[in-house]
C-alpha cells in the first residue's frame, strides 16, 4: 500500500534548534535550574531563530520597530540541572494578526521534553505606537519564508 505524501509543513521548516550548557549561576543550591531562567532560554531560542531566518531584534529595529513581549507561558515537565547540555527548539507560529508568536520546546541531556512554552510579541513603532497592521518589512519576510503567497 502506498503512503500518502505529507504536505510541506512550514512549522517544521521554521524551527531552529540551539544547544546550550546550563551555567552555574542559573541554578539553586541543589544544582537545579531556577524556574525564571526558562524564560531566558526562550530568549536564547528567539535569538538563534532570528539569526538563522534574518528576523533578529536588530533586523526589526533597523525597520523602525521593536517587539515587546506581551504574553509568555511556560510549562515545566522535568528539572534541568547544572552542567546539562539542553536543546531549545524554537518555532514561529503563523498568524494573520500583527504579532509574532514563538513556540518553544526544551529537551534535557537525555532528549526528554523538559519544558514547553510560548511568547507573544507585538510591533511598536519608533514613536511608541502599537501597530495594528502587519508592518511591511514583516509581511515581506513572511513572503520570503513561504508564510504568505
Amino acid at each position: 500500500m502506498m503512503r500518502k505524501k505529507e504536505p510541506f509543513n512550514e512549522a517544521e521548516y521554521l524551527t531552529v534548534s540551539e544547544e546550550i550548557r546550563i551555567r552555574f549561576n542559573e541554578t539553586d543550591p541543589l544544582g537545579i535550574v531556577w524556574h525564571g531562567y526558562y524564560i531566558t532560554y526562550f530568549e536564547d531560542g528567539r535569538e538563534a531563530f532570528g539569526r538563522k531566518h534574518r528576523i533578529s531584534y536588530l533586523d526589526i529595529h533597523k525597520s523602525g520597530y521593536t517587539t515587546p513581549i506581551v504574553k509568555s507561558s511556560c510549562e515545566h515537565k522535568l528539572t534541568l540541572k547544572y552542567g546539562d547540555v539542553i536543546r531549545i527548539e524554537t518555532s514561529i507560529i503563523d498568524t494573520p494578526a500583527a504579532k509574532i508568536i514563538y513556540r518553544f520546546k526544551i529537551f534535557d541531556s537525555n532528549n526528554q521534553l523538559a519544558c514547553t512554552g510560548e511568547t507573544v510579541q507585538v510591533f511598536v513603532d519608533s514613536e511608541g505606537n502599537l501597530s495594528l497592521n502587519i508592518p511591511a518589512f514583516y509581511e515581506e519576510w513572511k513572503r520570503k519564508v513561504g508564510l504568505l503567497k
